[in-house]
């Protein structure tokens, strides 16, 4: 399966789950952007189930050679476990983790609940990358017990500048030399505009944003 037939799958998907929506939206940035993008509100299990059956899509076709999966609190905990469940029916039994928020100091204590990643390649898996937090937070919590952070795999790159000319996932490649695998971005969005026909106006505002805030491909 190519690339672009999964991905524009899943901009429909998302857009008829109504996670991505059109109108009005005050990004971190300051922007008012034509379009958002919740990754929150796959609040089901058959859409998780078929979210993840997207990110197996892209891991499969894209990610780097790994070991285990690791899922960032607190979005990433229900998404490492569904893809994991995915690929294990593909065929791909991985192992996985994610973290804490707060040091456990009962029980088997400390900030990792899952396999052990020491000695592991990981791959991080996020909803997307905004500021890059999530990402930093995760590499040094990896270090720190001796795994190797190898790639980054999210649902949508919106391809955007950041707090400089790069978009938050370049920004990630170049401070960490980690590749970000994305199911779809802006790009693939503004093919389903295009092929829908009949939001043109959405597609218009999308396309004035994309020239006035958007990263080269």
């Amino acid at each position: 399966m190519t690339k672009s037939g999964f991905s524009e799958r899943f901009i429909k998907f998302a857009v008829d789950q109504g996670v991505i929506r059109f109108g009005e939206f005050v990004t971190k940035a300051g922007r008012t952007s034509p379009y958002f993008f919740n990754a929150g509100l796959f609040s089901t299990g058959s859409t998780l189930a078929e979210l993840s059956e997207f990110y197996a899509d892209a891991i499969l076709a894209q990610a780097p050679p790994h070991d285990l999966l690791f899922g960032p609190a607190y979005k990433g905990i229900p998404l490492v476990a569904g893809i994991a469940m995915t690929l294990a029916r593909r065929g791909h039994d991985r192992p996985f983790a994610y973290n804490r928020k707060e040091i456990k100091d009962h029980g088997e204590g400390g900030m990792l609940v899952g396999a052990s990643p020491e000695g592991k390649r990981v791959l991080i898996i996020d909803d997307v990358i905004s500021a890059g937090t999530s990402v930093r937070e995760s590499v040094h919590l990896l270090r720190q017990v001796n795994a190797t952070p190898v790639g980054v795999v999210i649902a949508l790159d919106r391809m955007e500048q950041g707090r400089t000319a790069l978009s938050a996932t370049q920004e990630v490649m170049r401070d960490w030399g980690l590749p970000v695998v994305a199911v779809a971005t802006l790009s693939h969005l503004v093919t389903y505009l295009e092929q829908e026909g009949t939001q043109s106006a959405v597609l218009h505002r999308v396309q004035a944003y994309r020239a006035a805030y958007g990263i080269a491909e």
